[in-house]
Parts: C-alpha cells; sequence; structure tokens
C-alpha cells in the first residue's frame, strides 16, 4: 500500500497549516458529544505546533527522469491480487484527497474527470520536477512531520536519515522452505508468497549465500543474525511483520526440537504440510523477534481490518499476539501494534499495559469516522497515554494518490481528532490543559522516540 511551491514551514515553528488542518467546521463536527462549542483553540493551535515523528509510512523513493519505478516501498505490494473494494476513505475520489491537492499543489480547479487529472498530473510533475531529491523532505514539511519511518525493502535516494528512518521487513525471514503448499491457500496468497521466496533470495545474496544452511541452527546462525545485524548497521530502528496478510497472528510457542526436525526434513527439498510449516513459522517469529530486541530493533506487527477478499479478520486479532507479548524471552524487544489492530481497539487496550507493547494510530486516521477515531483515542489515552503513537501508513495509489498526499490527509485527521480528544478529557476534568499539551507531544512525537530509541538531531 500504496503543484505550484510556497516556502516550507520551519520545523517547531506555529506553521500556515493551522488554518488549513483544523478548520472549524470539521472540529465542530466532531465535537458532538453534547458539547455547545468546539475545542479549547489554543490547544487545536498546539496540536499542529507539534513536528511530528510518523511512525509508520511507504514513502517512496525520489526516481529521476526515465529510470525505473521505485519497487521497494513494500514487501507485499497488494497489486497483484485479484480486485478488491477499498474503504471509502482509501479511495481516490475521497473529498479529502481533493483538499490535500489544493493545498500541496493549488488546484483551485472545479473540473473532473481526464480534464483535473490532467491539471493534477502536470501540476505535481512540476513540484517533483522542481524539487528533485528533495521532493521526499519537501512533502514532510507540508504534512508538518520531523521525521517518517519507513517501511521498505531498502532505502534509496531523497530518502536522507537526518529524515527517514528505516523500518525493513522480516517475514521473509520465517520462510526459508518451499512455501508452494502454502500459497495454494488463497487467491491471495497464491500472490504473496512468491514475494517473500524472492525477498528471502534477496536476503540470502547480501550475505553471499545462494541457499540456505542444511540446519536450523546454523539458518538463524548464518542467515537470521547476520541479516538483522546488517539491517541495523545500515541504519535500520526497526522490523516489519505483515504476517496477518499470509496466516493467523498466533504465534503459539513451539518445541525448538520438533522446529530444527522440521527444517532439516526439508531443507534440501520437498514441500512441509500446513502443519509442519506452522510449527517452524512460530518458532522463526520468536527467534527473529528475540534476536531484533537483542540488536535495539522495534518489531512493528500490522494488526488491522485487513484487504484483499480472503484476508483472515480473525486471524489478525490482537489478542492472539498475547502469548509472544508474554514471553520472558522477548521482554527486551518492543513491540508496536501498528494501525492499533482497528477496528478492535478495546483488545489493543488490553494489551498496552505490557510492558514493552505500544499501538500507533497509521491507516485509522484514514479508515476510522472522526467520531470513532476521538473515542478510540479517548480509550487509549485515558489508561496509557505513554504508549500511543502517531502514524499515517502514507502508501502510494498514483497521482490521484500519492504517499505525499495521504500523509497530509492523515496527519491533519489524526491532529483533528488528537486535539478533539483532549479536549475533551480537559473539560470532563480528566487532566489540565498543560498535561493536555504534554500528552499531544507525546501521541505526535515523544512516544515513538521512546519505542523506537531514537533522538531527534
Amino acid at each position: 500500500m500504496i503543484m505550484s511551491t510556497i516556502s516550507p514551514p520551519r520545523i517547531g515553528t506555529l506553521p500556515a497549516l493551522v488554518t488549513t488542518f483544523l478548520s472549524a467546521t470539521f472540529i465542530l463536527s466532531l465535537w458532538s458529544c453534547g458539547k455547545e462549542q468546539g475545542p479549547d483553540p489554543q490547544l487545536t493551535a498546539y496540536v499542529d505546533t507539534v513536528a511530528a515523528v510518523d511512525a509508520h509510512a511507504h514513502p517512496l523513493a525520489w526516481v529521476a527522469s526515465g529510470q525505473p519505478a521505485d519497487t521497494d516501498f513494500d514487501a507485499l505490494p497488494l497489486d497483484g491480487l485479484p480486485p478488491f473494494d477499498l474503504p471509502v476513505g482509501l479511495r481516490p475520489d475521497n473529498a479529502s484527497f481533493r483538499s490535500a491537492q489544493k493545498a500541496l499543489y493549488h488546484l483551485e480547479t472545479t473540473d473532473t474527470g481526464s480534464v483535473y487529472a490532467a491539471a493534477l498530473d502536470s501540476a505535481r510533475s512540476a513540484v517533483m520536477a522542481q524539487h528533485g531529491a528533495g521532493f521526499p523532505s519537501w512533502a514532510l514539511d507540508r504534512a508538518h512531520i520531523r521525521l517518517m519511518l519507513a517501511n521498505r525493502i531498502a532505502m534509496g535516494p531523497g530518502l536522507p536519515p537526518q529524515r527517514f528512518a528505516w523500518i525493513p521487513f522480516a517475514d521473509a525471514l520465517m520462510y526459508p522452505l518451499d512455501t508452494s503448499a502454502e500459497a495454494e491457500r488463497t487467491p491471495d496468497t497464491q500472490a504473496l508468497y512468491p514475494l517473500e521466496a524472492r525477498l528471502l533470495a534477496r536476503y540470502l545474496g547480501e550475505l553471499g549465500l545462494s541457499r540456505i544452511p542444511a540446519t536450523l541452527d546454523a539458518y538463524e546462525r548464518d542467515v537470521v543474525g547476520p541479516t538483522l545485524k546488517k539491517q541495523k548497521e545500515a541504519g535500520a530502528a526497526g522490523i516489519k511483520f505483515e504476517a496477518a496478510y499470509l496466516r493467523s497472528l498466533d504465534f503459539a510457542p513451539a518445541d525448538p526440537r520438533a522446529a530444527a526436525a522440521i527444517y532439516a526434513r526439508y531443507a534440501s527439498g520437498g514441500t512441509p504440510t500446513h502443519e509442519e510449516y506452522t510449527t517452524l513459522e512460530n518458532h522463526l517469529f520468536r527467534v527473529i523477534a528475540r534476536d531484533a530486541g537483542a540488536l535495539g530493533l522495534t518489531a512493528q506487527i500490522h494488526v488491522t481490518e485487513g484487504f484483499g477478499s480472503y484476508y483472515s479478520e480473525r486471524g489478525s486479532s490482537p489478542l492472539l499476539l498475547e502469548s509472544a507479548f508474554d514471553d520472558p524471552e522477548l521482554r527486551g524487544t518492543n513491540f508496536v501494534i501498528t494501525h492499533g489492530g482497528w477496528p478492535r481497539v478495546r483488545e489493543t487496550l488490553t494489551l498496552l499495559g505490557k510492558p514493552n507493547v505500544y499501538a500507533d494510530i497509521s491507516m485509522m486516521d484514514l479508515l476510522a469516522e472522526p467520531r470513532a477515531l476521538v473515542e478510540a483515542l479517548r480509550l487509549w489515552l485515558g489508561e496509557w497515554p505513554e504508549k500511543v503513537l502517531f502514524g499515517t501508513d502514507a502508501f502510494d495509489g498514483g497521482a490521484a494518490e500519492g504517499w505525499e498526499q495521504v500523509a497530509w490527509v492523515a496527519s491533519r485527521d489524526a491532529r483533528r481528532a488528537l486535539a478533539v480528544a483532549l479536549d475533551g478529557m480537559v473539560r470532563d476534568g480528566e487532566i489540565t490543559p498543560a498535561r493536555a499539551r504534554e500528552i499531544a507531544r507525546m501521541v505526535l512525537r515523544e512516544n515513538a522516540l521512546k519505542a523506537y530509541h531514537l533522538t531527534l538531531p
């Protein structure tokens, strides 16, 4: 998941985006809990001054004219799946994307169809050409994002470490054996498992290996550990699991001896049964998460309602992860429930009490109806304000839904909802105005820095 110029706002100052992000009309529409007035204007303005850390996104690298398109933005791009419908918030014709296009590219036209598409493509191309490799950082400035955690196979041009922190993908390391039988489970998995096999081959090649080792111990020692170490040395702040697209998130404890026997049986050929592969995956998930934590890498886990006609909703329940979160060997690893487990936000709440578990609101600020996002934020912030992270899940859907537009919309809507939620807590006597501003900083920036062991220059 996938213009004219203005001077970028100075990081940390009150930008002109306040009036654009926090329109009074929208705030009043959010404030629908029996109050006769919108949230405190000073609080809403303050929320917008915070230069955010975006805990989860898929930005595109800059590609010079005539060069091949960027293909490293996701390990499991969904464009190869059989056609499926998108929720309203993610459709390119959503009015929010027109707002982003007006703010970013100053498109005032009321045209539709091919006329508008041509105007948008021209304006967007002009801005990209003007900024060149600086376009991704320009896009962050427009959304008032100081640092974006980039979920990518590899980083690329235009994504400097001062503005983009790398989060590579770890699922491929769970699939060292033939996955052809696993792929046949659904039409969706038929498209996705070969992508993991391709990524594992890439990881092996980067280590100078042409095939997997003969034993599981050697695989963990010579492939899993060195891959994570290599990623850490290249600047990675964490790793990402997209496993819910492939299987249930119930990574139950597995007998290491059974896993080793399964690996040895098929390392040189043959296809494991589903039950055998599940045992091996469960074991390797915990090995990968443990080794990542030892390196200071935080583990993101995709947890939300799914995309694709065969995605398992039951298999993506946040509570399925509890046995992994409770594993004493994994308490040294920070976990982030990306997308907040939406719509199962109450399940997520019950897990935030674990000392190493966080949740971000990426995709929630695109999918959720505004009132529902406010309610989720109040639910979490009332108990665990230090565990909630801002995120956009900015993905690229083409000129009409570019990743920079997704980032702008998600940042605007997340700040709106956060302002309303915090103001409601102040009005209900739960927190003081000073505490509301402190929580705003925590959600938008400080919690992510803690969860991912980061410091800003």
